[in-house]
């Protein structure tokens, strides 16, 4: 079998997003609405993609269970809004409680994944989707006492969507924006998800990063040197964990809702896709790739609903986002296997 090109899916998709932009620009759809969706999905999903990165350098494969990281996040933020707490301090308040949450469900769900070593995506899989279904109960049970938090009728169990307006719903996405004409850079998310990626890059040059690397890279030869592989990957699980809790915070807050129930059930999918859109998929996976991937993946989101509704074929943009979606998690498995066939053959 002929090797495949590995970057392959970035031009394809690269191409096709320059397709619906010149057809947007021949229907007169506005550059700038574009534009600003599109920076905005930026650091609304970007974070999300980022949790992915410390499980790929390990060893441990795509995150599919990153619904565990989120649940984490939305019990953060549900606190939040039972408190009351507005604006800017709420949001600081969701991702301070957000941390907390996605450790304390991150150390069982790193523990398990340490007894599957190689199987930890399906493993992964499974737990994300039964940890969604487990939270089911809680939401419909838990003693939160906010009134625009429950159900009007009967008082008692979580909505499953609850509006962040009064609270500090887009209180990130307004903070520092700058306009230019019609074009509107929300200067305070893109900075703080840039932080974000400083923050990861750096640490994966520390000395718990590092060691990360070098267990993702040859956990046997890790352990001989010294290393802990099982304390390693339950770090690394961890953290991906806790960046998943902050992501959800952040994507919510710029949605305007909190989604429980059932919500969280397919969110790790659109991070996988756009990750390996990136060009991640082991150890060697970076923040640019999840930068890039994020881009990419997301501005075609932006640009194939309007150009989908001036073809008069509004149901066109959700078919083409479920096909690129699982498209290339297919495409990046077959090159992943082709890649280590070629290799044992050679």
């Amino acid at each position: 079998m002929s090797a495949l090109r590995p970057g392959m899916p970035r031009i394809i998709i690269l191409v096709f997003l320059l397709l619906m932009i010149i057809v947007a620009a021949r229907a007169g759809i506005p550059a700038s609405g574009l534009v600003n969706d599109s920076l905005v999905r930026l650091f609304m999903n970007g974070v999300l993609v980022l949790s992915l990165l410390p499980m790929l350098r390990v060893g441990a494969g795509i995150n599919y269970g990153l619904p565990v990281g989120i649940l984490a996040g939305l019990l953060g933020m549900a606190v939040t809004v039972n408190l009351g707490v507005a604006s800017l301090p709420g949001f600081l308040l969701s991702l301070l409680l957000a941390g907390f949450f996605g450790v304390a469900l991150g150390l069982p769900y790193a523990r398990v994944l340490n007894l599957v070593k190689g199987r930890e995506e399906i493993a992964g899989l499974f737990i994300g989707f039964a940890s969604v279904y487990a939270m089911c109960f809680f939401w419909a049970v838990a003693p939160f006492q906010n009134p625009e938090m429950l159900w009007p009728i009967g008082g008692h169990g979580l909505r499953p969507t609850i509006g962040l307006t009064t609270t500090f719903g887009r209180s990130l996405n307004h903070l520092g924006q700058l306009h230019l004409g019609d074009l509107v850079l929300p200067l305070g998310g893109l900075a703080f998800f840039l932080l974000l990626c400083g923050l990861l890059h750096f640490f994966f040059y520390s000395k718990t990063g590092l060691a990360i690397t070098a267990v993702g890279e040859n956990p046997s030869f890790a352990r001989i040197n010294g290393l802990q592989v099982d304390r390693v990957r339950s770090q690394a699980i961890v953290l991906s964990t806790v960046i998943a809790a902050l992501g959800i915070c952040v994507y919510a807050q710029s949605y305007g809702f909190l989604e429980l129930y059932e919500a969280p059930l397919m969110m790790a999918f659109p991070a996988a896709s756009a990750i390996l859109l990136g060009g991640g998929g082991g150890y060697h996976s970076g923040v640019g790739a999840a930068i890039i991937g994020t881009f990419l993946f997301q501005s075609v989101y932006v640009v194939s609903g309007p150009v989908a509704n001036c073809l008069l074929v509004p149901e066109l943009s959700e078919i083409v986002r479920v096909i690129l979606t699982s498209g290339i998690i297919l495409y990046a498995l077959v090159f992943m296997e082709e890649r280590g066939s070629g290799d044992e053959e050679n």
